[in-house]
């Protein structure tokens, strides 16, 4: 039997479903859901009174046009009934999410757009595993648990996989290229409209290939394991960090998605003009905990040799598009490399070292 096949059949076989919110944000055939499926409430009050009368096993709420809403809704929801909650959320919405599991108002979430069959897959993984682990742990790699002789649902654990497998890197657990690319451009397309700042840091490791050619590969891949730790370490719970090929990675710096309020017009002629103060204070931070990590596999001189070379491009000053942001970030790295590596600089400033700036 094909994966397709299964998919439809989660469909046929799905409990009760409360859509509610924009599902056209949500769903890539939101046109061909019908009757059969689910209900379908935009109106957040009218979707509370629906699910109030438990007849649905999973409530789906489309996060996007929510905002301050949000918690509210959920709460309210959790009140009326006991169906699972699963957030449907675009990119930039997921650190909302997981924050949102964290705080026992959500069950699960997805990204979006998806097709229906995904959430209905979802569905039947809640009807056969009476106990799951959250599912922010699995996608931080973390094992489901489960009553004994309960087995979940083959077809969701294959969904689960391919999701991790098409968002995140094998070695370090971060985003992968993919991941970083569209959530970029869902975030620049977010802040043409609502306004909003985006500064892409990429750097890599300086003289990894040295390292690689005196202790081994393994040597290698625990120093892109332990740069990927640090500089998570360093970043805010929303800003993204991906490692985007070899040993280059990328972070992508934006506004808390909880601040909720858009740009005014100084605030957006202040995003233009000046320089990324929080990504520049964060990637300074970075630096300083990389001078400090001692790299065990290197034996003795495996402390403070740790080091990066970077460069910082800002939306929508040095680019309009994840395309030309990616291009001058790289420029300034390679500007960085040929000035003697060990450092981070700005876009068409390589006299302006990020140290350099108070």
């Amino acid at each position: 039997m094909g994966f397709d096949e299964n998919e439809e059949r989660s469909v046929e076989n799905a409990g009760r479903i409360l859509l509610t919110g924009d599902v056209g944000k949500a769903f890539v055939d939101a046109g061909d859901i019908g009757p059969d499926s689910c209900e379908i409430r935009p109106n957040m009050l009218d979707a509370i009174d629906a699910a109030s009368k438990g007849e649905f096993e999973v409530v789906g709420v489309v996060i996007c046009g929510l905002s301050g809403r949000l918690r509210g809704a959920l709460r309210a929801i959790r009140k009326s009934c006991e169906a699972k909650i699963v957030l449907l959320a675009q990119m930039p919405h997921e650190p909302q999410a997981i924050e949102l599991i964290a705080a026992k108002l959500a069950d699960d979430y997805l990204i979006c757009p998806i097709r229906f069959s995904a959430l209905a897959l979802r569905v039947q993984e809640f009807g056969r595993a009476s106990s799951v682990a959250p599912s922010a742990s699995l996608r931080a790699g973390l094992p489901a648990t489960a009553k004994p002789g309960v087995r979940v649902n083959a077809a969701a654990e294959r969904t689960r996989h391919l999701e991790k497998l098409a968002t995140e890197d094998d070695l370090t657990g971060l985003k992968n290229r993919r991941y970083i690319w569209e959530f970029a451009r869902q975030i620049i397309r977010r802040a043409e409209s609502a306004g909003g700042r985006i500064t892409l840091l990429v750097f890599d490791v300086d003289n990894l290939k040295h390292y690689n050619d005196l202790y081994g590969h393994l040597a290698g891949d625990s120093i892109l394991r332990q740069a990927a730790v640090l500089i998570q370490r360093c970043c805010r719970a929303h800003d993204v960090v991906g490692r985007i090929g070899g040993d280059e990675f990328a972070v992508v710096f934006w506004d808390d998605p909880r601040r909720n309020k858009p740009l005014d017009d100084s605030e957006r002629r202040s995003a233009r003009a000046d320089h990324p103060t929080e990504a520049i204070s964060i990637a300074k931070r970075f630096v300083r905990e990389l001078g400090k990590a001692e790299l065990h596999l290197l034996g003795p001189d495996g402390k403070g040799v740790l080091a990066i070379s970077g460069g910082l491009a800002s939306y929508p000053r040095d680019g309009s598009t994840i395309e030309e942001l990616f291009e001058q970030a790289d420029r300034a790295l390679l500007d960085a490399k040929r000035s003697g590596k060990n450092r981070i600089y700005l876009v068409g400033k390589p006299q302006s070292d990020i140290a350099d700036i108070e």
